[in-house]
């Protein structure tokens, strides 16, 4: 089973080097922004890269054998920032409560922003505040967090992760140096998926192809049993228009489980996915796949939770 890694915990860095480059090339010209949006696929390295970044503000003993902006692991910075203990880091994310995360980050986390900013760097030359990811903020935190942007700290910087920016307010985007992040080609991300996932080739090649070649998103597929699911979309859209009740029950059965949702949502990311190879393919008519797809997304929309 495939284990995915904090952000803050990873030290290894691949396919970065360009955003790498150009955020050390305004480091060293003293032309640090005060805010950077990370932009790209979920799963590209984003907030990898914030957590890089961070160890470099906070003067982690750099580590060329982990890349340009690499820190040592065993550096004192670099225990604190994956002990989340650093005094000069701050990270908004959504919590965790009750063994379920919570869908936004909530305003009361981004009110505390404009107060850690206000005091001066306890140990290091800067302070420096995550946001993963920014999409996940509901409108008062997003301007909480705009008031931060419209007063720039001193000695103070701002990463915010986002995979869809086009959902955040103008004026965030406005306030922002981006940092724009791709995917990988296929046969490089599958290789990454085989490596850090233990699946085959086959495997990763379907895994990464799903994850439109974002390495990190492929992986926590495979954890999420990605394949699995894939395998049981193709069955379902296969039978039809028949189905088999007493299956999809059990199958409802399954999604009872802590993790159900998630696991429900990509269940019906799989079958979207399949109904458009269908719709597209030369010998499948397009009515015929729309008419599937309604009929299978009825019958599950109707199965109780």
């Amino acid at each position: 089973m495939a284990e995915v890694a904090h952000p803050r915990e990873v030290f290894t860095y691949e396919g970065g080097e360009g955003v790498e480059r150009a955020w050390l090339d305004a480091l060293e010209r003293g032309r640090m922004h005060h805010a950077w949006l990370l932009t790209g696929p979920e799963g590209v390295g984003k907030a990898t890269f914030a957590y890089r970044a961070a160890r470099r503000l906070l003067g982690a003993r750099p580590d060329p054998d982990y890349g340009p902006m690499g820190a040592s692991p065993d550096d004192p910075v670099s225990r604190q920032v994956a002990a989340r203990s650093h005094p000069d880091l701050m990270v908004l994310e959504r919590a965790v409560e009750d063994g379920k995360l919570k869908k936004f980050i909530p305003i009361d986390q981004a009110r505390r922003l404009p107060e850690f900013f206000s005091k001066s760097p306890s140990q290091a030359a800067w302070r420096v505040a995550i946001i993963d990811a920014a999409d996940d903020m509901n409108p008062n935190a997003a301007n909480a967090v705009l008031k931060t942007l419209e007063e720039p700290p001193e000695r103070g910087v701002l990463f915010l992760v986002s995979h869809a920016p086009g959902r955040l307010l103008p004026t965030i985007r406005s306030r922002c140096r981006r940092l724009a992040f791709s995917g990988w080609d296929e046969a490089r991300a599958a290789a990454f998926v085989v490596e850090h996932a233990g699946v085959n080739l086959e495997e990763g090649t379907r895994l990464a192809r799903m994850a439109g070649g974002a390495p990190g998103r492929a992986v926590a597929l495979a954890e999420a049993g990605a394949l699995e699911l894939d395998r049981l979309a193709h069955e379902l859209l296969r039978k039809l228009p028949q189905t088999d009740d007493p299956a999809l029950l059990a199958l409802a059965d399954g999604f009872r489980k802590a993790d159900g949702p998630q696991r429900f949502e990509l269940l019906f990311e799989r079958l979207a996915d399949q109904v458009h190879a269908m719709a597209v393919a030369p010998d499948q008519p397009t009515s015929a796949a729309l008419d599937r797809w309604a009929a299978i997304w009825e019958r599950l929309s109707s199965l109780p939770s």
